[in-house]
């Protein structure tokens, strides 16, 4: 069977990416329906070799059609309007906004660490931040093996992840221009600051890490502490995860657990200068590992450098990974 797949925010970063990513993994797509703002209405964009009009969001040109996936990365009010418009009209709604992620009615899904929960969905199903995905699948088989008691994350994350506007900050900036997006340059510099401060001195970033952990891991009592930083590279965001482990381990058991692991690439041989970097994630869909080594500060401590494409893994490719999941598990 064929799927009919609608895109909200078609034009955008990450829309672009998702019709990329059906494309690449073949998904089984019988009409595809490309949504965006007014302004962008009438647009075309080319998939699987065919032209596809741009449609202007409104209900009008959604009620008409039968959608099975709508695949949204349109900012949050958008979400907060649409979604439940298209799953009214039976779409299963992927949303990669952070509008529905804390509702508890809501599944906030990575496949590789949570995939039961897509099953409990009432028509629509959160993607994670960015940030949060690459870290909770290098975390998943820690913590199902020896449980994880504290996590420690430092970020260095990507312009992308703040969008065109972002991106364009950087290499702009690079050519001497002031900043549009961010509030200081982004070019030879790193901003200790994602989305705005909240009033406990976290940024909204920092705490969506700590939240979405929690819920997409099953633990409100996990002790969980972030920093995350913009640094002047254009894809892949990159982390230092400090882990506290409820049991004794072996380095030895950890390195095996990673290379079992699928949608893990474990990159960790010092010795030969190789750990991972933005440069090896960028365009792929895995979530690599390396550095690992013990934190001796701690009982049980462990030390990990992750990095992912945040633009696939941490947002298009995850989407449509859950949409693989709903064809072959759940329908």
């Amino acid at each position: 069977m064929n799927y009919n797949v609608a895109i909200v925010g078609a034009t955008g970063m990450v829309g672009r990416k998702f019709i990329e990513v059906l494309e690449e993994r073949n998904f089984p797509v019988e009409n595809l329906y490309l949504f965006a703002s007014k302004r962008s209405a009438g647009s075309k964009i080319l998939f699987s070799g065919k032209e596809f009009e741009v449609e202007e969001l409104i209900e009008d040109n959604i009620k008409n059609k039968t959608i099975h996936f709508a695949l949204f990365s349109a900012g949050g009010d958008i979400s907060l309007e649409y979604a439940p418009v298209f799953a009214k009209y039976n779409a299963v709604v992927i949303d990669n906004s952070s509008a529905w992620r804390m509702n508890p009615e809501v599944p906030l899904v990575v496949p590789e660490v949570n995939p039961e929960d897509i099953k409990w969905n009432k028509g629509i199903i959160a993607n994670p931040n960015c940030s949060t995905i690459q870290a909770v699948v290098a975390l998943k088989p820690l913590h199902d093996k020896y449980g994880v008691k504290r996590i420690i994350y430092s970020t260095y994350q990507a312009v992308s992840g703040a969008g065109m506007k972002g991106y364009s900050d950087l290499e702009e900036g690079l050519k001497g221009a002031a900043p549009k997006k961010f509030t200081y340059p982004i070019a030879n510099n790193i901003l200790p600051h994602i989305d705005v401060f909240t009033e406990n001195g976290y940024t909204k970033e920092e705490m969506k890490m700590i939240l979405e952990t929690r819920k997409i891991l099953h633990d409100d009592s996990l002790k969980v502490t972030a920093t995350t930083v913009r640094v002047p590279v254009y894809y892949g965001h990159s982390e230092s995860i400090n882990v506290e482990l409820k049991r004794e381990f072996s380095l030895e058991d950890i390195f095996q657990l990673y290379k079992n692991f699928k949608g893990i690439v474990l990159k960790d041989d010092v010795a030969n200068l190789q750990y991972p970097m933005p440069i090896d994630a960028a365009g792929k869909d895995e979530v690599f590992v390396g550095r690992i080594r013990r934190d001796f500060s701690t009982d049980n401590g462990l030390n990990l450098w992750v990095v992912a494409d945040n633009i696939r893994k941490g947002a298009a490719s995850n989407a449509v990974q859950i949409a693989e999941y709903i064809i072959n598990e759940c329908k």
